[in-house]
């Protein structure tokens, strides 16, 4: 079974025939996203990537995770942005909710830094790592970036602390440029176990890469499975950029119509918790693709039903400027039945017998009805089941849809220039060299 992209609770807002007045504009950019030749052609190396890995990296992939599985209680991933969100998106959905509890873990406990530059937060982690056996990995083009840079530098002392230099040489993985940059460089010098980030695949479009594979697979799940699933959803993509028949091009489609009504917020829904990083790696994946040139969807995120008792009253009677994309999971792994009770005290015996999922189900049809209702249209992205499979299709299905989407709304979806701003006034604070005349504009501002 694939995704299914459901609009039935969007044509309050817009008709069928607005979403499908974008079929010309979708065939022209499916073909430029296909054959190369839009903005940011550079970095379009994700778009074949399913079908065009390398089976021996795939099995190299998976023998050096292997061998840290069998080495550390916990493997770090060191990395920002989409150097860490895109796996810790499929490990999170993957992992037993309790999994630190589980006394039969046989694989490592993936933690996470680098993604920000909280004392505390790498104190804590530190605390940890001095009574644990570990392994990490650090993840960066450059080798520069701020955040993971300051947090290689700390780790990398306490692990050659921790195991002596050639040890906790052969404890860091380092996942870098090919050619150029002070972590390949480092890399190089050090003889760490070295994979590539390709040169033609951005950090958030770098999950199917080693960037993402490796800590994946270091967490005992299917890699191979993961991309099998995004490989059904290329082939279903080459197959057409038909509106009808494309569900990539349904959702940019109807993403995209729903934009020029004034529906200028997109929230992704999902009722499984298990699915929170993921929402984390889509907002990511469609904050820096489309929001350019004072243009874009806001993407925001919720965590239903939790948030129904928070930011649903704002949902349900706000600004009307919202609309949402829910992600719906047909079938759980597991079963769960609601007991009767003979004295129906909290009034609950009208749903004894129903597996716990019927609810969450009827849950989640209820709040669409309701919000739809109140004014925000809903999309229903449909998945079969939580597995890599079909988390392989997920990532590809928004990765295309993301493409699509941003080249209708005229940028380029494979830069990030905005980003940079933060980064030359937090330079020039600190007094990095090379920064001193944005130095002194700043302290005119301040003084």
């Amino acid at each position: 079974m694939n995704i299914n992209v459901n609009i039935q609770y969007v044509f309050d807002f817009v008709t069928r025939k607005e979403i499908t007045a974008f079929q010309q504009e979708i065939n022209r950019h499916h073909h430029a996203v296909m054959h190369k030749t839009g903005k940011g052609n550079e970095f379009l190396g994700w778009v074949e990537l399913p079908s065009s890995i390398d089976k021996s990296l795939i099995s190299s992939i998976e023998q050096i995770a292997a061998g840290i599985r069998k080495k550390a209680e916990v493997f770090v991933v060191i990395g920002i942005g989409g150097s860490y969100l895109g796996s810790r998106a499929v490990i999170e959905a993957m992992s037993h909710s309790f999994l630190t509890l589980k006394k039969d873990n046989k694989n490592p406990v993936i933690v996470y830094a680098g993604q920000n530059i909280s004392e505390d937060y790498l104190a804590d982690l530190l605390e940890i790592l001095n009574h644990k056996d570990y392994a990490l990995t650090v993840i960066s083009k450059s080798g520069t970036t701020t955040e993971p840079a300051v947090a290689f530098r700390i780790l990398k002392n306490h692990i050659e602390k921790k195991y002596g230099k050639q040890e906790a040489g052969e404890r860091i993985i380092a996942i870098t440029d090919k050619a150029r940059g002070a972590l390949k460089k480092l890399a190089a010098e050090e003889e760490y176990q070295t994979f590539e980030v390709p040169d033609d695949i951005g950090g958030r479009y770098s999950v199917l890469t080693p960037v993402g594979l490796l800590p994946i697979a270091v967490a005992g799940f299917d890699i191979r499975k993961l991309l099998e699933g995004a490989k059904s959803m290329q082939e279903m993509n080459i197959q057409s950029s038909s509106i009808e028949k494309n569900p990539m091009a349904l959702y940019a489609a109807a993403r995209n119509a729903l934009y020029k009504k004034g529906k200028l917020v997109e929230i992704l829904v999902n009722y499984q918790p298990n699915l929170y990083y993921f929402t984390e790696w889509w907002k990511q994946l469609y904050g820096e693709s489309e929001g350019k040139d004072g243009k874009g969807i806001f993407p925001a995120g919720v965590n239903f039903t939790s948030d129904l008792h928070s930011m649903g009253q704002y949902i349900q009677e706000g600004q009307r400027i919202l609309f949402e994309t829910v992600l719906s999971v047909e079938k759980p792994h597991k079963s769960l039945i609601i007991p009767t009770d003979k004295d129906d005290h909290d009034g609950l015996n009208y749903i004894a017998g129903k597996k716990l999922h019927e609810v969450n189900y009827m849950a989640e049809l209820g709040t669409a009805l309701a919000h739809v209702e109140g004014g925000v249209p809903n999309i229903q992205v449909q998945i079969p089941q939580i597995n890599e499979f079909h988390l392989g299709q997920l990532i590809y299905f928004f990765e295309m849809a993301c493409a699509l989407s941003g080249y209708l709304l005229n940028v380029n979806p494979f830069d990030q220039p905005g980003v940079e701003a933060y980064k030359t006034k937090m330079f020039a604070l600190l007094g990095k060299p090379g920064f001193e005349k944005e130095t002194e504009k700043i302290i005119k501002l301040i003084s």
